[in-house]
């Protein structure tokens, strides 16, 4: 069985390409073009991060080559502007860049990039030093992970915690990542509980909850004494 995907460090690549502050303006656009990259992390001393070039940063420069903005559109789109006249990576990158660490979850990495509008993520450690990136493409790799282990992991990590020594009433079926459950159980209060968990297992694409309450039969009925 595979093991499940939970942080950075599992789907990041580790060989980062990065420039220094005075990489002009050519070489970062090579850069990219050279290593199919969208962005490259800016680095100062140590390999510390201190911003982030991407695509867009580099646009402006081309964009305003012969237009004549005006005065207001020259405002509204100052930083544009300011970067369409950079000539080096420290003119034009975003700094500070927004970064994850190795051992953030991969939920808070998306969270970030889909906050910042961004579509890769530099990996620093606690000093702040380069030791991978992260992009969109990465953290969609839990996706390919296979029916049989998110259906193991389904069974051990979350029916078996939330309903402790039941009898296996409760099939676990996963295709194409959506986990189907079927069955009996006696604490229908935590099937709220079973559905979230199981949603927020990695590789998860639906949950299609199906769980009903046990019912008890009557038994026979009492033989009196006969007379």
């Amino acid at each position: 069985m595979t093991v499940s995907p939970h942080i950075v460090s599992d789907v990041m690549t580790h060989t980062v390409i990065s420039v220094g502050r005075d990489a002009p303006f050519k070489e970062i656009v090579r850069v990219m073009q050279q290593w199919s990259i969208s962005a490259v992390p800016v680095v100062a001393g140590e390999d510390r991060v201190v911003g982030l070039v991407s695509e867009a940063d580099l646009l402006p420069k081309e964009e305003f080559r012969d237009s004549d903005p005006t005065r207001l559109e020259q405002l509204r789109r100052l930083p544009d502007m300011e970067k369409a006249g950079g000539v080096t990576a420290g003119d034009l990158m975003t700094s500070p860049a927004a970064t994850v660490e190795a051992g953030d979850t991969l939920a808070h990495a998306a969270r970030t990039m889909a906050r910042r509008r961004i579509k890769r993520l530099p990996v620093v450690d606690g000093a702040g030093h380069l030791c991978g990136i992260v992009s969109r493409g990465d953290l969609l790799k839990v996706f390919l992970r296979e029916d049989d282990d998110i259906a193991e992991e389904v069974r051990r990590e979350t029916i078996a915690y939330l309903f402790p020594g039941e009898p296996p009433t409760v099939a676990v079926t996963v295709t194409e990542g959506v986990v189907t459950l079927t069955g009996r159980v006696r604490d229908t209060s935590r099937v709220p509980a079973v559905t979230r968990l199981v949603r927020a297992v990695e590789g998860v694409v639906d949950v299609r909850c199906d769980l009903t309450p046990v019912t008890h039969r009557p038994g026979p009925p009492a033989v009196g004494p006969q007379f």
